[in-house]
C-alpha cells in the first residue's frame, strides 16, 4: 500500500511510525510533503521514507493520502490539492475541525475519510473515532482500521456530528485527565511527598483505575463503590468533590467545547 502523507508534523510521524512497525507500508511506499527542511531530513533519517517539500510530488506516490496539516493551513494546501486526487485514491483527514463538505468541495474529491484522533495517538494508546464518505471503498474502510489501529482503539460512525461530540470527549479529553493529575500530584506535595513520589503515585492510580475498568468491564459507579467503605477516608473525599460539583464542572465543560467545535467547524 502506498502512502503518502501532506504535512509531516508530530501526529503524523505517529501514525507513520505505527504503519511502518505494523507493516501496514514499507518505508520504500511512504512518501511525505513537508515545507520544513530540518523536519524532512528528520523524517528521512529516522524512518527511510521519501520526503519532498512538494505536495503535489508526494499525493502522486499515495494509493491513500493523508492529509496532516495544521487548520490555519488547510484552505492554502486545499488549493494546491484541488482536483489532483484521481478516483483510485482516497484522502484521509486529521485535520482538526475540517468537515466533510470542506474537504470533497475543496479538494473536487468524493472519497474522503476524516479522523478525530486524540494524542495518545502518539504511545499508541489513542483513541480515533472516523467517518467516510459514501463513495469510499471497503477497501480503503479495511485500510483505514488498519492505519488508525496502530495508533491505538478506532471506531466508525455514521454521523458527523458525533465527531464534535468527539472532539470535546476524546480529542480534548486528556486535558482533562491531566488537569486532574496535576490536581493529585499537588495534593500529594501539599501533604509532604517529594513532587517525584507524588507523581508516581498519582500516574500509576490512574493508569491502574483505567486499565480496571476496561479489563473488568464493570461500571464506573460500581468500582467506586468498591473503594469507597462506610464512614470512611474515600467517602469523606467524594462528599467533598460531590459539593464543589465535580462531576457537573466535568459535563459542563465537555458541553462547553462540543460547542466550540460545532462553531468553529461553521467556520471552515
Amino acid at each position: 500500500m502506498n502512502i503518502a502523507f501532506v504535512g509531516g508534523g508530530v501526529m503524523a510521524e505517529a501514525m507513520l511510525q505505527g504503519i511502518l512497525r505494523e507493516g501496514v507500508a514499507h518505508a520504500q511506499e511512504v512518501w511525505v510533503g513537508e515545507p520544513v527542511e530540518g523536519r524532512r531530513r528528520a523524517l528521512a533519517e529516522r524512518h527511510g521514507v521519501a520526503v519532498t517539500s512538494d505536495n503535489l510530488e508526494a499525493v502522486q506516490h499515495g494509493d491513500l493520502v493523508v492529509l496532516s496539516v495544521k487548520p490555519q493551513n488547510l484552505p492554502e494546501v486545499l488549493g494546491e490539492l484541488q482536483g489532483k486526487l484521481n478516483g483510485r485514491q482516497a484522502l484521509l483527514s486529521i485535520v482538526a475541525g475540517a468537515r466533510m463538505r470542506a474537504l470533497t468541495e475543496g479538494l473536487s474529491h468524493a472519497h474522503v475519510i476524516r479522523v478525530m484522533p486524540n494524542t495518545p495517538a502518539q504511545v499508541g494508546a489513542g483513541m480515533s473515532l472516523w467517518l467516510a464518505a459514501p463513495s469510499v471503498s471497503e477497501t480503503f474502510r479495511t485500510i483505514t482500521r488498519k492505519v488508525l489501529g496502530t495508533l491505538g482503539d478506532e471506531l466508525e460512525v455514521a454521523e458527523e456530528k458525533l465527531l464534535d461530540m468527539a472532539t470535546a470527549l476524546s480529542a480534548s479529553g486528556p486535558a482533562y485527565v491531566f488537569l486532574f493529575l496535576e490536581g493529585l500530584i499537588a495534593a500529594g506535595v501539599y501533604l509532604g511527598m517529594t513532587r517525584e513520589m507524588a507523581r508516581r503515585l498519582a500516574l500509576q492510580t490512574v493508569l491502574g483505575s483505567v486499565r480496571l475498568a476496561q479489563e473488568t468491564g464493570k461500571h464506573p459507579a460500581e468500582l467506586r463503590d468498591m473503594v469507597t467503605s462506610p464512614g470512611g477516608t474515600t467517602a469523606e473525599a467524594l462528599r467533598v468533590l460531590e459539593q464543589r460539583g465535580f462531576r457537573s464542572a466535568v459535563l459542563d465543560a465537555v458541553v462547553a467545547a462540543y460547542d466550540k467545535a460545532r462553531k468553529l467547524g461553521e467556520q471552515r
